[in-house]
């Protein structure tokens, strides 16, 4: 495409030409990629319009919500360097072992009264041992018989058995993070390898679920790493991509990055990603409120879905807040892909 090379266009008519390229069935290169990331502050708004085009073309104006149950926390013996739970990570968090049924179900209901789509079941482990296997494939049919949701678990590194185990038992998706580009991967972590993910995703994928896969931006990486990140999501053929911007907690490695997260530079990031994934879904998830701040709505010109409440173990926007966000900007939340336009959160 190398629209960098089109300097007679205008900012509005180069991002848009390259929109309908990538709607034509272009993939985005690494060189448009970059353009996107360094683009002038005074093209932000021609750029979003133009990843809107994208967004609308593939999801209309509708948003999908999701919501997290941090089923087991901490105790985790991976050292992947942003997160609060590894053995690493000096952070005050709770930590406890798998939640009870009830628990599990308390938080399906309040998912439900939302309007949620999506309950995702989250784990702290390397991967799960053979009593939260039991413990997932006990609670999954329960939850989607009594509250219709579509359930995404998030359980670390699977083996092509256990990932066939989920799929028997009603899973819909599975999350598993590639979290940065390949080369930058043994910066992050050294317990397991970028290609051990990817391992987890072909037997997830080998099952017949569908793919929840997303990264982080801010750990220090290059902008080359998250285009390139972005371009290997869209070669998995991701369904689902949640993009987290890092919460930089106090006690993990990498606490003192992510200054350079600007709200215009998140936003410019979500755009890329809707060039680099045109029919995925496109999650704003952790981090969105301290990093996109009073620029968050915007964000979803590009995206079409965010986290709804709390994430694993820091807080979120209020319920409330993100439906009044919402409906401010005309978007319709959907679930299992029925409008439920103006349905407000439980109190």
């Amino acid at each position: 495409m190398a629209i960098v090379e089109e300097t007679t266009l205008t900012a509005e008519n180069r991002w848009m030409k390259l929109a309908h390229d990538v709607l034509a069935g272009a993939r985005l290169s690494e060189e448009d990629g970059l353009a996107i990331l360094r683009s002038n502050d005074d093209e932000l708004l021609d750029l979003l319009s133009a990843a809107f085009a994208i967004r609308k073309r593939h999801f209309g104006k509708t948003v999908q919500l999701y919501q997290l149950m941090n089923a087991k926390s901490g105790l985790c013996p991976e050292d992947c360097g942003y997160c609060s739970q590894s053995k690493v990570s000096d952070a005050e968090i709770p930590k406890y072992n798998f939640l009870s049924r009830d628990k599990l179900m308390q938080g399906a209901e309040i998912a439900a009264e939302r309007g949620v789509k999506t309950y995702c079941i989250v784990i702290s482990a390397r991967g799960p041992n053979e009593r939260e296997m039991n413990a997932v494939e006990t609670i999954v049919p329960e939850i989607k018989q009594k509250y219709d949701l579509k359930i995404c678990a998030c359980l670390g590194l699977l083996s092509q058995d256990q990932a066939e185990r989920l799929k028997a038992c009603g899973v819909d998706r599975v999350n598993h993070n590639v979290n940065t580009s390949k080369d930058y991967y043994e910066k992050i972590c050294s317990t397991h390898t970028y290609e051990d993910r990817i391992e987890t995703l072909s037997a997830v994928r080998n099952a017949g679920i569908e793919l929840c896969s997303g990264g982080i931006v801010g750990m220090g990486e290059t902008d080359l790493d998250v285009v390139r990140m972005a371009n290997e999501l869209r070669d998995l053929n991701v369904e689902s991509i949640p993009v987290n911007f890092l919460n930089p907690i106090e006690g993990t490695p990498l606490h003192e990055q992510g200054r350079d997260l600007t709200p215009r530079r998140c936003l410019k990031i979500l755009a890329m990603y809707r060039f680099a994934n045109p029919a995925s879904e496109l999650r704003i998830a952790g981090g969105r409120e301290i990093h996109l701040r009073s620029l968050q709505p915007l964000g979803l010109y590009a995206a079409n879905s965010i986290f709804l409440g709390d994430y694993l173990t820091t807080s979120g926007q209020q319920a409330e807040d993100d439906y009044r966000m919402l409906e401010d900007l005309g978007f319709e939340v959907t679930k299992c892909d029925e409008a439920v336009v103006g349905q407000q959160p439980a109190s």
